[in-house]
């Protein structure tokens, strides 16, 4: 009987915490931050790994509150810890920039892998400029590649950008300037005027028939939800 009643008591207060932190997600909606700061506090305290995300979110941002890097990777290691993927991200990319932390690339390579094995597209995207680049691990190109897809397969813009820079430059790739092109038309539909330059560049290297190829490429990627595109 003990038993039970200590099941049904943690059952009652994990729906508290779990209040609290819904809470707290809803002033943080309305821009009312410091109420949202005390919830998400209450509901981090007993252990809710969204709620740990979020005050590590407050105080890297500095909403309704000093910015404090330091604070926040606190934060977002207690939330990491339990599998939080965004939480890992951050911590990658606050590793990656030396944000409250010492800068190391090979942690910040380390948790850019937790969340990109849960799927997580923008960590898949950046351990994939982290093997391009080398920094964290040895350089590799088809490797970058791999983790690129992978993100761009999830209509991720940046990912299918640097899919055609892979292309065009024939890093980890054969180089193909019709497959740059069809990259950089999908990545182009977010209106980065970087990505628009990179296209446009492309296809003066192109025939008017393998534009033509590009296009009807990126159509059907589209279609098929940016799957098997290549």
């Amino acid at each position: 009987m003990k038993k039970l009643l200590v099941a049904v008591l943690l059952m009652f207060a994990s729906a508290v915490w779990a209040g609290d932190f819904e809470d707290g997600a809803a002033e943080y909606k309305k821009g009312n931050y410091p109420v949202a700061l005390a919830k998400f506090r209450l509901a981090a305290a007993q252990g809710n790994a969204g709620a740990q995300y979020s005050l590590g979110v407050m105080f890297d941002k500095g909403l309704g509150v000093a910015q404090d890097y330091v604070e926040a990777v606190r934060w977002y290691r207690l939330a990491a810890a339990q599998g939080n993927a965004l939480a890992q991200y951050n911590l990658g990319f606050m590793f990656s920039n030396g944000q409250g932390v010492a800068q190391d690339y090979v942690e910040s390579v380390r948790w850019y892998r937790l969340a990109a094995a849960q799927g997580d597209a923008y960590a898949q995207n950046n351990l994939g400029n982290m093997f391009s680049m080398g920094q964290g691990v040895a350089q590799d190109y088809v490797e970058a590649v791999r983790w690129y897809r992978l993100a761009a397969a999830q209509g991720y813009a940046r990912a299918q950008f640097n899919l055609g820079v892979s292309f065009s430059m024939g890093q980890g790739v054969i180089q193909d300037y019709t497959r740059a092109h069809m990259w950089f038309n999908l990545a182009a539909v977010s209106g980065d005027k970087e990505v628009v330059r990179n296209r446009d560049l492309a296809a003066t290297l192109m025939t008017p028939q393998q534009i033509a190829q590009a296009q009807q490429l990126a159509r059907e990627c589209t279609a098929r939800n940016f799957k098997k595109c290549d």
